[in-house]
């Protein structure tokens, strides 16, 4: 795949706008604000379940000791 080219910029058009919305010919174009808070937390709440389901039994097990051992007897084993 090849690289992406970054758009160019075209100062004078940039410019046009800008004095445009400052003297209310246009509208200022708003950019809808992102709920970072709530998007964490949706990835939150699916990663510890994605992360169980491709875990083998096996590592599951070995997992859930190694808690246990930090739980009970403070280290890891």
């Amino acid at each position: 795949m090849g690289k992406r080219r970054k758009k160019e910029h075209d100062f004078a058009v940039t410019a046009f706008r800008v004095m445009q919305e400052t003297t209310g010919q246009i509208e200022e174009e708003l950019k809808p604000a992102i709920d970072y808070k709530a998007l964490g937390r949706k990835g939150g709440l699916k990663g510890g379940k994605a992360r169980a389901n491709k875990l083998t039994p096996e590592r599951r097990s070995e997992i859930a000791k190694n808690a246990s051992v930090a739980r009970w007897h403070g280290k890891q084993a």
